[in-house]
């Protein structure tokens, strides 16, 4: 893999990630650029004891556009786009609206692929494993960087997720404190280690691959239906070999991760029949904050989800899951383990 790393016309960074060791990129973004001025701020909630950040400037980002002028699309003579050239394998730069920057973090665009019309689930397990070894990267890098606490690498697909560019892409958050989420994650496992001696993310992982829900098994990662799952249809991704972030994924889970993970996003494709369009869906990677002497007891997963519960439907967060954060799930975890796995690849 080689990553080449320039900027672009406003100062922003962009770096291009290729398989070839060979390849040259030295495209310059000539677009009349301004300086980006953003203004976020994180404030802290008393109640919750949870950080919030506020970023007015993102009102104004673009929004839609018709695809002859996407911005994750490479630039043509009569188009500048983010991406000064021609063709890319995989791109990434720095959030033109950034919902975190400054000392408040900062927010990175991935584009998986030039091809506007194609999806992660078309990539080849070649590409998949170069956009790997992109997330790896910026992990390692953004997890360098002064004042981030916590990196977080995820796609959001689809209109009904909010998607606002239907180029495929994902997004990539260094985050200035430690996600809810993750926060909630560690202060269970430190208690499950106290009360037992043992990791609690082995110990799930260890009683679902015992059970019903798994979806998908290899000899280095296994995909499952939580028992709890919160979502219609939501599958945990984990490596076998409990690492906190994707830099310590050894070599073999690797190269076992694209052929898995691929075939799990082409089931989640045929949940509902080839007639429906395709399966909007969040893509997360869970990882161990940057530092702190409990990051030990937490463990790298990936947690895919789709907001669809059934053909035409949609599992929309109402009174219970916005106003209390109690989830209702409408679809058992255990008939959704079973649909994904009649929908596997023959």
């Amino acid at each position: 893999m080689k990553k080449t790393v320039t900027r672009l016309a406003d100062g922003r960074e962009l770096l291009y990630f290729d398989a070839d060791e060979g390849s040259v990129r030295d495209a310059v973004d000539r677009r009349p650029l301004d300086p980006v001025r953003s203004a976020s701020e994180v404030r802290h909630d008393p109640l919750l004891g949870e950080d919030v950040a506020i970023a007015s400037h993102r009102q104004g980002r673009i929004y839609h556009p018709p695809a002859d002028s996407c911005p994750l699309c490479p630039s043509t003579p009569d188009w500048q786009s983010e991406i000064p050239a021609p063709e890319y394998e995989v791109a990434v730069f720095e959030n033109r609206f950034p919902s975190l920057s400054g000392a408040n973090g900062r927010c990175e665009v991935v584009c998986f692929t030039s091809d506007h019309g194609a999806s992660f689930a078309g990539l080849t397990e070649e590409r998949a494993a170069l956009v790997l070894d992109a997330w790896t990267d910026r992990t390692a890098e953004l997890s360098a960087r002064a004042g981030v606490q916590q990196v977080y690498c995820f796609e959001n697909r689809g209109a009904e997720i909010g998607v606002t560019l239907a180029h495929p892409h994902g997004q990539i958050y260094a985050f200035p404190y430690v996600a809810p989420r993750t926060a909630t994650m560690l202060r269970n496992a430190v208690a499950h280690r106290a009360a037992t001696g043992r990791n609690l993310f082995e110990d799930v992982l260890e009683r679902e691959r015992a059970g019903e829900r798994v979806v998908l098994a290899g000899e280095h990662w296994t995909a499952f239906v939580p028992y709890a799952a919160r979502w219609p249809y939501e599958v945990h991704l984990h490596p076998h070999r409990r690492v906190g972030d994707l830099t310590g994924l050894g070599e073999e889970a690797r190269a076992e991760f694209p052929g898995l993970y691929l075939e799990l996003l082409r089931r989640f494709d045929r949940i509902f029949g080839t007639d429906e369009p395709p399966t909007p869906y969040i893509a997360a990677w869970h990882q161990a904050p940057v530092a702190g002497a409990d990051r030990e007891e937490f463990a790298l997963h990936l947690e895919l989800f789709t907001v669809r519960r059934a053909s035409g439907k949609l599992k929309y967060l109402a009174g219970t899951e916005s106003g209390m954060g109690a989830f209702m799930n409408d679809v058992s975890p255990e008939s959704a383990a079973d649909r994904l796995r009649e929908v596997a690849s023959s």
